[in-house]
């Protein structure tokens, strides 16, 4: 169910620039899967934080201060992760956090295999190579189905034999918008190899739908926080208890968990936790069981509420509203995936007969409207090269876009498919 109009005002009144670029002036952001909307609340507590001369480690009030302020933001990022065990920290972004992870994993490992699959971002697929390679273990990528364009455990099992040391998964595609069922292919990847390091790429997910790394059963997990509702020059990490003492970089006489390097910036754990409060909020906000509710349980209401919010503005976008045809609707127009599927997560890719897409994105933004064409360089290649695809345009939309703003949009796709 779409959020009624006085919550999504509130929730668009939390974020930066939600419908008006400082450069451009008024427009519809559906580029979100580029980077989200910055909360307010974590600009303010960035700078606020930022501006303190002092360091972790010291005795002082100030430093005592940081230091707590960095460990409310680790239990909060556990909090969001749904993670009770392990170790979380923070890195540059989110693949400089995935090659650290792929590297660490494959240098501890006693094996002969890598395997990922065609749908992942080179942030995985990059280190697999390059860390295969030094090893001299066999690197496989698994094809996706070209129909769904989502992987599965059909896919993975071919590939899969004891020796396998090293698995990587993409919970999202940020070309297709498809999320994939993470847990079905550990089990599967756990049952031929037990001991297989399983690493999984969240970046594109962690905005658009629960994580719940206890049911799991992998190894690490990485979010970027400018995907996720923050800044941008920080990822997420999360690494089982296994790989976190697995030998990795790391200061002499550390203890063997620790995988952070040099002194923390505070401002970026407390930037994330304005995150998780922001979705306890919107949690509480969208349920009226909130008396006894844990924060994990605000948390899942929130990421409920964000998946259906996000389900009616793509079934808008696919079907029309404001009397337009919707892109399923439009001879001329072709999407990625199939028109109806549980797997699609905030975001339409598609294409105009006999237009460059990227003509297309110049179109949309003369019009006001923010989107992004996805092509065959070392991003997107892997994924649009077995769909026969050259180009395609990605509306990738998060929970505070409108109904309005899909309208908007529609109106320019319908003027150039000659509808």
């Amino acid at each position: 169910m779409m959020f009624e109009p006085g919550l999504l005002e509130a929730v668009r009144d939390r974020f930066h620039h939600a419908d008006c670029c400082p450069f451009q002036g008024p427009r519809a952001f559906f580029e979100n899967a580029g980077g989200s909307l910055t909360l307010k609340a974590a600009v303010e507590r960035t700078a606020e934080l930022m501006a303190l001369p002092d360091n972790q480690g010291r005795s002082n009030p100030a430093s005592q201060a940081l230091m707590e302020v960095i460990a409310q933001g680790r239990r909060d990022m556990k909090l969001l992760l749904g993670a009770s065990s392990g170790e979380v920290f923070i890195g540059e972004t989110g693949t400089e956090l995935l090659g650290r992870l792929i590297r660490n994993a494959i240098l501890a490992s006693d094996g002969s295999r890598v395997v990922g699959s065609h749908l992942e971002h080179p942030a995985t697929f990059s280190a697999c190579r390059r860390w295969a390679e030094v090893a001299g273990l066999d690197y496989e990528q698994v094809p996706f189905d070209k129909t769904t364009t989502v992987v599965g455990v059909e896919q993975y099992r071919p590939a899969l034999t004891p020796d396998t040391v090293v698995a990587t998964i993409i919970h999202a595609s940020p070309v297709t918008g498809m999320h994939v069922d993470v847990g079905a292919i550990a089990s599967e990847i756990r049952a031929v190899a037990p001991e297989c390091f399983i690493i999984v790429d969240g970046i594109q997910h962690a905005a658009h739908g629960r994580i719940d790394i206890d049911d799991y059963g992998v190894d690490g997990y990485v979010v970027s926080g400018y995907k996720l509702f923050s800044r941008h020059n920080f990822g997420v990490a999360w690494v089982s208890d296994r790989l976190a003492t697995a030998p990795h970089d790391q200061l002499d006489g550390v203890a063997a968990n620790v995988w952070e390097l040099g002194t923390r910036d505070a401002s970026a754990y407390a930037a994330f936790s304005e995150v998780v409060r922001y979705l306890e909020w919107l949690g509480a906000e969208v349920t009226t069981d909130t008396d006894t509710m844990a924060p994990r349980g605000l948390i899942e209401q929130a990421a409920a509420a964000i998946r259906a919010q996000e389900q009616d503005l793509v079934d808008a976008m696919m079907w029309g509203t404001g009397g337009l045809p919707g892109l399923g609707q439009l001879d001329k127009v072709s999407v990625i995936g199939p028109a109806t599927s549980e797997h699609r997560s905030g975001m339409v890719s598609f294409m105009i007969d006999g237009m460059d897409s990227l003509v297309v994105v110049d179109e949309l933004n003369a019009d006001g409207v923010r989107t992004h064409a996805r092509k065959r360089d070392h991003y997107s290649a892997g994924v649009l090269e077995p769909l026969g695809i050259e180009n395609c345009v990605r509306a990738s939309l998060s929970h505070y876009n409108s109904r309005a703003e899909v309208e908007q949009m529609l109106a320019t796709v319908n003027r150039l498919a000659g509808s």
